[in-house]
């Protein structure tokens, strides 16, 4: 059974089984990260989620599209690794947040979008698709066994004709051992608190850290994205637009405990693989992070066995790397994909997404 509501944008807000299986296809790009954020600093992962759910819903309903509410890979990554503090990454979140919505409201990068090359742009996206396949293999080395499960299932319910239903299947059967390891957790609400983990802290690696971000979220969550809502949903999104939202959301929830938030294709790719066609996803999908707040500051979470994750970033990694060479026309410009792909795979998706512009821009010159 279905539902759908007229969202902001004149769409219908759908709520139903691919909805939600849709939305669940996004989570696997987000939940990995923040179980490691979490588990590795000193962020609140209550208050993180927290603002996971609210703006999900919020430009769920604003754009009437499944868009992608994800981490800022970068930046996050160096929280991880210790490269930054959890106050080193606020402020570098607050200032990628303002420029984000200051080139947003200037129309720059709309701008942008018309110089550079549209087969870059689907680079970023084919390197976008091997970091996740990566990732894959990283969560799912330490369990081979269930990660081998869990293709299983993946591949016998494809196989029955149900390939959405299967990020429902493995996912439940993940909570399920999850909660058998660690038990039944106990709910908090988090506490309503301005910098619950301290004050901001623009040092040099911040800053360091906000421009390497930035060349991968313009490329990739602003031009990347607005391109994919067009091949996927047929409707136009403007990578200006995206950008003052991504704005909007850093500067609004990381005062609050949020995180450095950006739209994705990945995320985006991975909702339209698993069903999602409208806005509804990123309500259902809003609720369950609100509702998985409160029992996250326990060991539950961590007990989530990430080798199922790993499982359905593959199938996600797959549908973001099609959509990056399926409309591909000629030899050359293939070149150009598969050039940008692997050097923002190898090296950085930033610099891979500059170089990549300035090479196709000299080609096209002398062509």
């Amino acid at each position: 059974m279905a539902y759908s509501f007229r969202s902001r944008s004149g769409s219908d807000l759908e709520f139903s089984a691919s909805e939600l299986a849709g939305a669940l296809g996004d989570s696997v790009t987000v939940l990995p990260l923040l179980v490691a954020l979490g588990a590795t600093t000193s962020v609140s992962l209550p208050h993180v989620l927290v603002g996971f759910g609210v703006f999900q819903i919020v430009w769920g309903v604003y754009y009437g599209l499944p868009l992608s509410v994800e981490p800022m890979k970068a930046l996050l990554g160096l929280a991880i690794v210790g490269a930054l503090s959890a106050a080193e990454l606020a402020a570098a979140g607050l200032l990628a947040g303002g420029v984000l919505l200051a080139v947003g409201r200037l129309g720059l990068v709309g701008r942008l979008q018309r110089v550079v090359g549209e087969p870059v742009i689907r680079g970023v996206q084919l390197a976008v698709a091997l970091l996740l396949l990566e990732a894959a293999v990283d969560l799912s080395i330490g369990n081979p066994p269930m990660a081998a499960g869990g293709l299983a299932v993946v591949g016998l319910l494809a196989l029955v004709g149900y390939r959405q239903a299967s990020v429902l299947v493995v996912l439940g059967l993940g909570a399920v051992a999850a909660v058998a390891t660690a038990g039944v957790p106990t709910p908090t609400v988090p506490e309503l608190a301005v910098f619950p983990a301290g004050s901001p802290s623009l040092t040099g690696a911040a800053v360091e850290g906000t421009v390497a971000q930035l060349g991968m979220t313009v490329g990739n969550a602003a031009i990347a994205t607005a391109l994919l809502c067009g091949d996927l949903y047929d409707r136009e999104v403007s990578a200006d637009a995206l950008s003052t939202s991504m704005g909007v959301t850093c500067l609004a929830a990381i005062p609050l405990g949020g995180v450095p938030m950006c739209h994705g294709s990945g995320g985006l790719a991975g909702k339209y693989a698993f069903g999602a066609r409208t806005g509804g996803a990123n309500v259902l999908l809003g609720i369950g992070y609100l509702a998985l707040a409160p029992v996250a500051a326990g060991a539950v979470l961590a007990a989530f066995p990430m080798a199922v994750l790993g499982v359905l970033l593959v199938v996600v990694a797959l549908e973001l790397a099609r959509a990056a060479v399926a409309a591909v026309a000629d030899r050359r410009s293939l070149a150009v994909v598969a050039a940008v792909g692997v050097a923002g795979f190898a090296g950085n998706v930033g610099v891979a997404f500059v170089l990549g512009t300035v090479g196709f821009w000299l080609v096209s010159r002398s062509a």
